[in-house]
């Protein structure tokens, strides 16, 4: 593989060609939370990067849960206004 095609971060990784990764997935998994990530290629194209959870937890963007009125203070129906409408009912006398 031309190493010119390949991003500078990608090809300081090792690489492993999609069938030794299958044939030892599980020596990628342990070389990837020993020795941190681990780009596998298929026809010579990189195609995934196998890294441990930890590795991924520090990378990926932590993401905040909305509370109850933000959420829907962004609703895009936010703005309608609801009528009540009721309906007149007899109302009976009871004794208590």
């Amino acid at each position: 593989m031309a190493t010119s095609k390949i991003p500078r971060v990608l090809s300081q990784l090792r690489d492993w060609k999609l069938e030794d990764a299958k044939a030892r997935f599980s020596e990628v998994v342990r070389l990837a939370r020993e020795q941190g990530p681990q780009r596998v290629t298929v026809y010579g194209e990189d195609v995934v990067v196998i890294l441990s959870a930890a590795d991924y937890a520090r990378l990926a963007p932590t993401v905040e849960q909305p509370s109850l009125p933000a959420l829907l203070s962004q609703s895009p129906l936010r703005d309608l206004d609801f009528e009540q409408a009721g309906i007149p009912s007899p109302v009976r006398d009871v004794t208590l």
